[in-house]
């Protein structure tokens, strides 16, 4: 608590904030929200200082209640309050547990650009909108969709293809039919672990096979399924089928391929895609069973 503080001090002292704040935006406009709404749909006018005010001195992201103060008036977001473990990272006293009512009622009236308006979307939102829009934003950055290790990459589809190839050296083809084989020499030393990823160029879109080993319950399994590069709506466009067989058998897989914005494990473990037990993929190698050599073949669509 600040020097000579009390009950009546953390009260007068937290509406410090709010007297200098309702001085300047008097000075600049008639209301609050007409002094801070967005020029147009590019920017924010903050002649005031208001967006500032609400960005957490600690990790620099914009503040949603609860807001949290110091007694001298020092904010900061919730999650960096745990983070500082309750002490003001700007005046070293401790934060106790007071609520900048004022500032959060002040959030209210904004209205704010999407963060990834530089990559395309031009909507405006309400302050406490914002963040639930952009978790769902069209134009947010997608993951890198290599699962062969926790690639942090993320960028638009252009910046992934490019590096896809340039960094993870995957294979490029241009088609929407194709006829992979698949190959290892011993099948009882499979881990948990991607094998191949394949990326399509067809009907101007581009489309990631996988093809992999993993454990489903106590059986090995191999398993290959499609996922879009672009969002789930326009995913929803295309069909796929997969096909594997030998010795008169067949298995064929017919589906929608799964946007990449569904992670790779997500879509593994929820077995949406061509899943061969190992006996019998083992059993469509031939030979003597210790090697693994599987043929599959398919095509991709597009739905009328």
């Amino acid at each position: 608590m600040a020097p000579g503080g009390g009950t009546c001090t953390e009260v007068i002292e937290s509406n410090s904030i709010v007297s200098d704040y309702d001085a300047t935006a008097e000075s600049n406009c008639t209301s609050v929200k007409t002094s801070i709404v967005l020029g147009g749909k590019h920017g924010i006018c903050s002649n005031n200082g208001v967006y500032e005010l609400l960005e957490c001195p600690v990790c620099a992201n914009l503040m949603y209640p609860p807001i949290h103060q110091c007694p001298n008036g020092h904010t900061l977001c919730s999650n960096c309050k745990n983070r500082v473990r309750n002490c003001c990272p700007t005046c070293r006293y401790d934060l106790g547990n007071i609520r900048c009512l004022a500032l959060e009622k002040v959030a209210e009236s904004l209205e704010l650009p999407c963060r990834y308006q530089n990559l395309g979307c031009q909507d405006v939102f309400p302050y406490y909108s914002k963040l639930k829009h952009e978790q769902h934003c069209r134009f947010r950055p997608y993951n890198c969709p290599y699962a062969g290790s926790e690639c942090s990459v993320t960028g638009d589809i252009p910046t992934l293809v490019a590096h896809l190839k340039d960094d993870h050296k995957v294979d490029m083809h241009d088609g929407c039919t194709f006829n992979h084989r698949y190959v290892k020499s011993n099948p009882h030393e499979v881990e948990n672990a991607t094998w191949m990823l394949t990326v399509f160029n067809c009907f101007g879109r581009q489309f990631c096979l996988h093809f992999e080993a993993f454990q489903l319950g106590m059986a090995l399994v191999y398993m290959a399924f499609l996922r879009f590069m672009g969002d789930d709506d326009e995913a929803k466009k295309f069909s796929y089928s997969l096909e594997v067989g030998a010795n008169g058998r067949k298995l064929i897989w017919q589906g929608i391929p799964r946007s990449i914005r569904d992670s790779h494990k997500k879509v593994r473990d929820s077995q949406d895609g061509l899943i061969i037990q190992r006996n019998l993929a083992l059993y469509f190698s031939g030979g003597d069973r210790q090697e693994l050599k599987l043929r599959v073949t398919g095509r991709i669509w597009k739905e009328e």
